[in-house]
């Protein structure tokens, strides 16, 4: 079961890195991967112009969020593409629909060897950086941001390029 098993635990938060041999790199903050700023599209934009945007930028995925900045998942150029071909949905309809909502999230804070685990499952991870919004009548709450998105191939390139072993 999950709470078992010490991989889960740390990519949700409930322990602290129990690797006993660590690599060099396992303590290593995610900032230090030098993400690039991610291509971040609208909710309203359609699939049509999602895979075209896509294909011209030279982008595999790209995070949905609203104009609100509430991450509402990423979507990816092959299931679009084959959610189109197989009728599933229409070019005109929103990228919403090929949406995929189940995603990790990592801050920038976080250790390398938390994105490992992480990576172990997932495809990517939505690097998010947290900031205090402050509203005109004094309220405040926490509103992350998208930093960026880190697949398995941006940390062996890390790894790889600073091996000090």
């Amino acid at each position: 079961s999950k709470f078992v098993n010490d991989k889960w635990m740390i990519k949700n938060g409930f322990l602290n890195d129990a690797q006993e041999h660590k690599p060099w790199w396992w303590n290593i903050k995610v900032q230090k991967l030098n993400l690039s700023a991610p291509l971040i599209l609208l909710p309203e934009v359609s699939c049509e112009k999602a895979i075209e945007i896509l294909q011209e930028k030279g982008y595999d995925q790209a995070p949905v969020v609203a104009e609100s900045g509430l991450i509402l998942g990423m979507v990816t150029l092959s299931n679009t593409l084959s959610s189109v071909l197989a009728g599933n949905v229409e070019f005109s309809d929103p990228v919403t629909k090929v949406t995929y909502d189940q995603f990790s999230k990592i801050g920038l804070e976080d250790s390398l060897g938390k994105l490992s685990c992480i990576l172990e499952n997932d495809h990517f991870a939505i690097v998010v950086h947290e900031q205090m919004q402050c509203s005109g009548n004094g309220s405040s709450s926490m509103k992350q941001t998208v930093f960026g998105v880190v697949t398995a191939m941006d940390l062996l390139t890390f790894v790889s390029r600073n091996d000090k072993k």
